[in-house]
């Protein structure tokens, strides 16, 4: 076996374009029609301007953007997905997708097998997390007509808003000083017997925070109400639970005991947007997916992925993309594993760093690979304008210099919760939030950090006139 190295797309481009070429050629030539004819100059010269406004992006693909949840998809994935895209497979339907079907239920079989999910589970690609968590909460509501959903106050706001296209109410849990759901708040909500789903997230886009999933399961039970995991982002660290915080583990390790789970293999999983899926734990479910097609279903007898989702047409490039990554990456320690570890070590890294560094502070400890910290300042409306003066000059500089962060907003009392007391002369400031999830970030840290802290002094400097920060 050869040794492992960095692969690029170029080097897949003749596999892949070569390879669909001759599989076309071995159906026999046929004419283009004129209808799709273009002007060869002109295309080239729509690409180069294509190309040319694509740069007014921020670097999601480099180590420095440590702002939102961007990462590039790895080249097998994309060399995967322009193989399959050139034949164009719809994986609604079996004879719209014969092999990317099957390589649907090939991944999903290692999901689900990566979540401790049962062979009687049911589930399949989505588009995105929020398709996927619709139909999550979709099923909930069939079950249970009239019931409502219950979710973190910091859970993402996909939920509130599919609630509001369900016709479903849904109830915001407050968190504690970790960002986690309240317990206690929880079961008070669930007293009044209308609950029909918790929502529980393992990876809180804001925060990255896991809620207490393995103290959620039993207490929603004893209620009558269906759990459903959201972890959308945090999923794949499932595979580094023995790396992780034990109590953080304890609630990834309980992702089996859930009614339903959700996660995004285009974050994590090095997958270009969108991919997405939904997994139930057992198939009972299945009895509230009415659908019947006059015409789509005829050359296989087999069930279709079109008869148990809620979306009709799916790119069956996005399966092909996933069937191909997992081939080379599998859901192990050593395969993607390997990929998810240096994030959560990054962030626990940058973790130290602040909290000895003069002009920064943590928020609080990253559970995951996302981190948020603060300049040390003396007040709310201090804090607000320091943290944007930061985000601003980070980015404002010569390409190979630009550090590309992002900013959270905060309130007096989740400030207070961690010991943090600033003078409330305002309702809200941003604090820094940064997400760690390309593995080249770990050996970045140091450097991003004296960067931060660099532009964090000019900041303050800037935005102070010369006063002191806050001292520690």
């Amino acid at each position: 076996m050869s040794a492992k190295r960095a692969i690029d797309l170029q080097e897949l481009l003749p596999t892949v374009m070569t390879g669909i070429g001759d599989l076309k050629a071995t159906y026999g030539e046929w004419p283009v029609h004129k209808s799709t004819h273009a002007d060869p100059d002109q295309v080239q010269a729509v690409l180069s301007e294509l190309v040319e406004r694509l740069d007014d992006n921020y670097p999601y693909f480099h180590p420095q953007y440590a702002g939102q949840m961007l990462k590039p998809p790895h080249p097998v994935a994309m060399a995967a997905y322009l193989a399959t895209m050139q034949l164009n497979p719809n994986n609604h339907s079996i004879d719209a997708s014969r092999a990317t079907t099957a390589m649907e239920h090939e991944v999903l079989d290692q999901l689900a097998a990566m979540f401790g999910y049962p062979d009687d589970y049911m589930g399949h690609l989505t588009w995105s997390g929020t398709t996927a968590n619709l139909e999550a909460l979709w099923v909930s509501r069939e079950i249970r007509p009239g019931s409502s959903i219950l979710h973190s106050a910091d859970a993402h706001y996909t939920h509130s808003r599919m609630g509001e296209v369900l016709g479903m109410p849904t109830v915001g849990i407050p968190t504690d000083a970790r960002g986690r759901m309240d317990l206690d708040a929880l079961e008070r909500e669930l007293q009044r017997g209308t609950a029909g789903v918790v929502v529980a997230t393992l990876g809180t886009t804001g925060l990255g925070a896991v809620d207490p999933l393995a103290d959620i399961v039993p207490l929603a039970r004893r209620y009558g109400a269906r759990v459903h995991v959201d972890t959308a982002y945090g999923g794949f660290f499932s595979i580094i639970a023995d790396h992780l915080d034990p109590e953080t583990a304890r609630h990834f390790r309980a992702i089996r005991d859930a009614d339903s789970v959700v996660v995004d293999p285009h974050k994590h999983g090095l997958q270009p947007y969108g991919c997405g899926a939904v997994l139930f734990n057992d198939q009972s479910i299945l009895r509230y997916y009415h659908h019947e097609s006059p015409y789509t279903y005829f050359a296989s007898t087999e069930r279709h992925f079109g008869e148990i989702q809620l979306e009709c047409s799916r790119a069956g490039a996005s399966a092909a993309a996933l069937w191909a990554t997992l081939k080379v990456f599998p859901l192990t320690e050593q395969g993607l594993g390997g990929i998810v570890l240096p994030g959560y070590r990054a962030a626990q890294t940058w973790y130290g760093l602040l909290a000895d560094c003069d002009i920064l502070q943590p928020y609080q400890r990253p559970e995951l690979d996302i981190i948020t910290y603060l300049p040390r300042v003396r007040s709310m409306s201090e804090l607000d304008r320091v943290s944007h003066a930061i985000f601003e000059m980070a980015a404002d500089t010569t390409r190979p210099q630009q550090t590309h962060l992002a900013t959270y907003v905060v309130g007096p009392e989740p400030l207070a919760a961690r010991g943090i007391e600033l003078e409330r002369d305002a309702d809200h400031a941003r604090i820094m939030r940064s997400v760690l999830m390309k593995p080249e970030h770990e050996p970045l840290i140091p450097e991003l950090h004296h960067h931060v802290a660099m532009w964090s002094r000019r900041a303050y400097a800037a935005t102070h006139e010369g006063a002191a920060p806050a001292s520690r």
